[in-house]
């Protein structure tokens, strides 16, 4: 008997290549029970399938049909590997599930209910996602660098819940007039950490949302911005770094994003690498990217007084110096300090006493989710 396991087309129990055995031989179920010295009801259960070959069976069969007990044992490993890898088995689709979002991590945040039953899971993931079929891809893609990046599950999963909870939040109507208004008051707010508790109102008064919603872990992300019609831009920021001039930064760089309409043809877009050590550097990013960095600098510093403060100071940039041109042009001096780093104009590490922390302040008054504040979102 030769048998190429490789070739096999679908895999049969071992019972049905038993079974051509005994027909090629004429020989009977009971001609082969008595030859190899078993019940009757052991060979009907290998031919049926209901039986699997053990190693002592195996060898059994091999001296009974002149073949190795190796044979045996490998067809009868074949079946149950076949057997076990159904495409749609309860593992493969929850592999699929945990392949497409951290599942443990946004039933843990409340984000979606955890299941026990793989189908009732999957449907809770898909409508978190709002796609129809795990092998549908949802709308989403991040372009702060040339190349184009997709978004890891932890990043999609952020901004899918952003999508959820953003109506939660009020918000007037949406006009460039309304929003240019708001970015003259905000402007109002650089200095004083405790003013940033204002920010969500101005915001909204101007037409734009803004939410504050914990990273996942290896999500990496700094902010977003997309739009819920065209009149109801949204923008999300994690506080992942909670630093007054990283906080003023990624929102003024999202600022830029809904005054050049990104993101209005429904796909919203994704910040990562916006400020630290990692940041992608301005030559490396798309032109939407370079256009709401722009923005963000000349919001926060007007660029020309920025340019004379570094000609007068470089490379000698004292606290004192920072702090007295920051009191100067109304900003607090972690933004100079930021936008100094930013330029590559003095060291990370230069002069951290100046970062408040914010992230507190801002939970106050915005809408959030993360740092124990749950938000219940029906999905």
């Amino acid at each position: 008997m030769s048998i190429d396991i490789r070739n096999v087309a679908e895999a049969f129990p071992p019972g049905e290549f038993i079974k051509e055995e005994l027909e090629a031989r004429g020989w009977t179920q009971e001609d082969l029970a008595d030859i190899i010295g078993r019940q009757p009801s052991i060979v009907s259960g290998l031919i049926k399938g209901k039986r699997a070959v053990s190693a002592p069976i195996a060898a059994d069969l091999a001296e009974a049909f002149g073949t190795t007990a190796q044979l045996w044992m490998n067809l009868e490993s074949a079946y149950q590997l076949h057997s076990a890898s159904r495409p749609d088995s309860a593992v493969t689709r929850k592999a699929r599930l945990f392949e497409k979002v951290p599942v443990k991590e946004i039933a843990k945040r409340g984000w979606i209910e955890p299941s026990d039953d793989v189908s009732v899971l999957e449907d809770r993931v898909l409508k978190f996602l709002e796609i129809s079929s795990l092998d549908e891809e949802p709308n989403l893609a991040y372009a702060a660098k040339r190349s184009t990046s997709t978004a890891n599950p932890s990043q999609l999963a952020w901004v899918c819940r952003a999508k959820k909870i953003a109506r939660g939040v009020q918000a007037n109507r949406f006009s460039l007039d309304g929003f240019h208004e708001a970015l003259g008051k905000l402007k109002e707010l650089r200095s004083n950490p405790e003013d940033i508790r204002h920010v969500p109102r101005v915001l909204a008064e101007g037409g734009v949302r803004l939410l504050l919603i914990e990273s996942l872990p290896k999500g990496k992300i700094d902010g977003a911005c997309f739009w819920l019609d065209e009149f109801s831009p949204v923008i999300a920021v994690s506080m992942r770094y909670d630093r007054i001039d990283h906080f003023w930064y990624i929102a003024s760089h999202e600022f830029g994003h809904v005054e050049n309409r990104d993101a209005l043809n429904g796909q919203p877009i994704l910040d990562v690498d916006l400020v630290g050590d990692r940041a992608v550097r301005f030559e490396d990013k798309t032109d939407i990217e370079k256009r709401a960095d722009l923005f963000a600098e000349s919001l926060l510093v007007d660029k020309r007084e920025m340019n004379n403060f570094i000609a007068r100071v470089r490379p000698l940039y004292s606290k004192q110096k920072i702090k007295n041109f920051a009191a100067r042009i109304g900003v607090h001096p972690a933004i100079v300090l930021g936008q100094l780093q930013y330029r590559k104009e003095v060291d990370w590490s230069h002069s951290r006493e100046m970062l408040v922390r914010v992230r507190d302040i801002l939970i106050s008054s915005a809408l959030t989710d993360g740092w124990g504040h749950v938000i219940t979102a029906k999905v």
